[in-house]
């Protein structure tokens, strides 16, 4: 079955046709602001969904820390593997790809293909299975928000990275903290009901983070177009498989006034 797809200059979407389920012609999900992320097929990234765009969200954080070749680096939370391709060819780092739900074989499948070299694991966030101050970096691509809003667990992860080590999370956020607002707002409780708690102020990470004094938070600031890039992706990906993607819904009648995403840098003191 051949059906017209979304066509949206304002989200910078072009789509020609889906043919089941699958796109037909083109995708224009290149943007200015995102001039490595533009280089990769987006069927390849649309197969690897599991998310908003991650290489655009990676992107986005990297500008916020100093990667350099050969540096050792966790991907935390690295589902089906885009993200741990992006820094291999984009910065030429080593990484060590961590994931609780993808099955290694899977994610391994996708290096090959892709014709890089990186350590597929399983692993649970909390029960890591890597030596103490061994990575030189640790980063965490719209995974954060499951397992690391505990108080205790900032201690634990830094663990792993080295004196001087940095620290990068992509994670959604709230314009407002709900607890300011003291209620969560009906289109997103709808959508992911309580786990909306875990998604935080730029601010709130800021302060959660620094009041520890375990790292030096370098940045930390809500993505300017984390609802604009959010929504796109949601479209597109409903468009690709036929059916309207989870979030769609959330974002369209959110309209920005809550939903975004926080990018968070820290460094371990060295």
């Amino acid at each position: 079955m051949i059906r017209p797809c979304l066509a949206d200059p304002k989200y910078g979407i072009g789509l020609r046709l889906c043919d089941a389920g699958r796109l037909a012609g083109w995708v224009d999900l290149t943007r200015d602001e995102y001039p490595r992320s533009s280089k990769y097929d987006p069927e390849w990234v649309l197969e690897c969904d599991m998310g908003p765009h991650p290489l655009w969200l990676l992107e986005d954080l990297a500008r916020d820390l100093d990667l350099q070749p050969g540096m050792r680096v966790l991907d935390l939370g690295s589902g089906k593997g885009a993200t741990s391709v992006f820094l291999t060819k984009e910065y030429g780092v080593r990484v060590w790809a961590a994931d609780l739900r993808v099955d290694p074989t899977e994610a391994a499948a996708t290096f090959t293909r892709q014709g890089v070299e990186v350590t597929a694991l399983k692993a649970e966030a909390h029960a890591l299975p890597f030596a103490r101050e061994f990575f030189d970096a640790i980063l965490c691509i719209d995974a954060y928000e499951y397992f690391g809003t505990a108080d205790s667990y900032l201690a634990y992860l830094i663990s792993f990275l080295k004196p001087g080590g940095q620290l990068g999370i992509a994670t959604p956020a709230m314009t407002t903290e709900i607890r300011d607002l003291g209620y969560t707002p009906d289109h997103i409780k709808k959508v992911v009901g309580w786990e909306a708690i875990a998604w935080h102020t730029a601010d709130w990470w800021r302060f959660h983070w620094e009041i520890t004094e375990l790292v030096e938070v370098t940045s930390a600031r809500l993505q300017e177009s984390g609802w604009r890039d959010w929504l796109t992706w949601a479209q597109v990906s409903s468009e690709r498989n036929g059916k309207p993607d989870a979030s769609l819904e959330m974002l369209e009648a959110d309209q920005g006034e809550y939903l975004t995403f926080a990018l968070v840098a820290a460094r371990k003191p060295g």
